[in-house]
């Protein structure tokens, strides 16, 4: 009896001293705060002392504990709520003008009748054209709340003045799911970019749809997802689990455990499931890579997965500004934290991907190495799997240095091959949608010539790239692809670029090889 008193005492004075170290470093600031406004030389603003107070905390503490003003706390929650208020398209900058690239269906711009292909040159009466405007800027302009209204200037190839076009913004749906098709005749594939408020909806509409095309397999594309809301991973997973399975549990110093468990509703609990993730893969994404890979229920193809296991909770502070704080670790079913270290301060955290490259992480297998004591074993077959640093995929593939000529980067690091699509997609777009007319037809047929190359050189020079006789002579097969994929999404969807490049995915190509081969969907556990 007298060693529990003794204990519980230890406990409350513990505490008391916690409390009392809490209450004296917020009278601190509070006196720091007071003696400035009271005392210094000059007036000065407390609301933006207090903020880089708190910016300066938050840099001592884990790489994802951030301070956020309002304009960010905006900036990151409309991608993951599915939608925000606009006029509905898709743009480029060329050129210092604003490109349509797609007026999304339904939306405000194509009610009114503005087309793709069309240049906005003002936005009520402001000129954006020619002014060098950020493309932050110029979306500052055409958002606003549903219901405002908004009157772009269009420049219309054929028109010879511009024509004015009365908007009332609406509700702009924003997608999590990039593609979704039949691969051949029984495997499905599905790429989803983030984990969003609308990606449930999104993904049960493509798997029905996949599923009446004949799907007997399915390829989950997670590659460069770079996670989101945690409940739309729990979700995802408990598609592919038997009931009662844990998909994730988490768990902090403030934050006891809380687990979430699969439910009945499993759509495909049974099949063969691929899972395709890269460096760029991370949060969400590892949550269902790691439940499905700790239940031996898919294979996991491609490299090791960026290593976020940090739960954040987003706590507001009254003014529109918001905390958003690490709170609590996430575990896999297996026990794994994949949290990546962050010891060393958050501008080598950052660095981390280079360091990977930097060691040959990217290029072997072999050169990626984990301590006995990150070891863990999956629940069904007892694989050794690890924790402490991402997800380590069961089928490596090495990043491929070759895939781009120093051509193809230069093009695309200035900005000249995504100029040049537009200005082609622009100016044959009438004759191309008449040739093929669905992006089946497109895929199938279309073809990059080397004249259409030739075109593309000339703005590069005229662009003041200098190419070189050893560069146009390069392997120009990779270049040709990625100029189809590019004029393919410009006319119809960003679904239709990952058709295209599918080829080149060699994730990708891999899932389909060992899917394809009954020795080797053995050899890997697959049904």
């Amino acid at each position: 009896m007298k060693k529990v008193i003794v204990s519980v005492l230890t406990v409350l004075i513990s505490i008391s001293l916690t409390a009392q170290d809490f209450i004296l470093s917020a009278r601190k600031l509070q006196s720091a705060l007071y003696i400035f406004s009271e005392m210094y030389v000059d007036s000065i603003d407390s609301d933006k002392l207090a903020e880089e107070a708190v910016r300066a905390m938050v840099k001592q503490l884990d790489p994802h504990t951030e301070y956020m003003t309002r304009e960010e706390m905006k900036e990151m929650n409309e991608p993951l709520q599915g939608g925000f208020d606009g006029i509905g398209i898709s743009f480029n900058m060329m050129k210092d003008t604003l490109f349509i690239v797609e007026v999304i269906s339904g939306g405000p711009s194509e009610k009114v009748g503005l087309l793709a292909g069309d240049r906005i040159i003002k936005v009520d009466g402001e000129n954006i054209a020619g002014v060098k405007m950020s493309n932050k800027e110029v979306m500052k302009r055409l958002k606003g709340p549903k219901g405002t209204k908004v009157t772009v200037s269009v420049q219309r190839r054929g028109q010879a003045s511009l024509m004015d076009f009365r908007i009332t913004r609406d509700k702009i749906p924003l997608y999590s799911l990039d593609a979704s098709y039949m691969v051949d005749r029984q495997t499905g594939y599905i790429k989803i970019s983030r984990f969003g408020a609308t990606t449930m909806d999104e993904y049960h509409k493509a798997f029905a749809d996949l599923q009446k095309q004949g799907m007997k397999q399915l390829i989950l594309d997670l590659q460069s997802n770079g996670g989101g809301y945690m409940n739309t991973a729990i979700d995802l997973s408990d598609e592919f689990l038997g009931k009662g399975k844990c998909i994730v549990y988490t768990e902090g110093l403030h934050s006891p455990r809380q687990q979430a468990d699969a439910t009945e509703k499993g759509s495909f609990e049974r099949g063969n499931l691929v899972v395709l993730i890269d460096e760029y893969s991370a949060s969400s994404s590892e949550i269902v890579t790691g439940a499905i890979q700790d239940w031996d229920r898919g294979l996991v193809i491609g490299r090791r997965s960026f290593g976020k296991g940090l739960v954040q909770r987003v706590i507001p502070m009254g003014d529109g500004t918001a905390l958003k704080v690490t709170v609590s670790r996430y575990h896999t079913p297996s026990g794994r934290c994949i949290q990546k270290p962050y010891e060393d301060g958050k501008e080598a955290y950052g660095k981390d991907l280079i360091d990977r490259y930097n060691r040959g992480e990217m290029l072997s297998a072999d050169s990626i190495h984990f301590p006995d004591s990150l070891k863990y074993e999956t629940l069904l077959k007892g694989r050794t799997v690890y924790g402490g640093g991402g997800i380590m995929p069961d089928v490596f593939i090495p990043y491929d240095t070759t895939r781009f000529t120093q051509l193809h980067r230069q093009l695309i690091s200035k900005g000249i091959l995504n100029q040049f699509t537009l200005r082609y997609t622009d100016d044959h777009r009438q004759m191309l949608k008449e040739q093929y007319k669905t992006e089946d037809d497109f895929i199938r047929s279309f073809s990059v010539s080397d004249e259409v190359l030739e075109e593309l050189f000339r703005l590069a020079r005229q662009e003041n790239l200098d190419l070189s006789q050893e560069q146009l002579s390069s392997d120009m097969t990779v270049l040709k692809l990625q100029l189809k994929a590019y004029i393919a999404r410009d006319l119809y969807a960003t679904a239709a670029y990952y058709k295209v490049m599918s080829s080149e995915n060699e994730a990708l190509q891999e899932a389909l090889r060992i899917l394809s081969d009954k020795k080797l969907r053995k050899r890997y556990g697959l049904e």
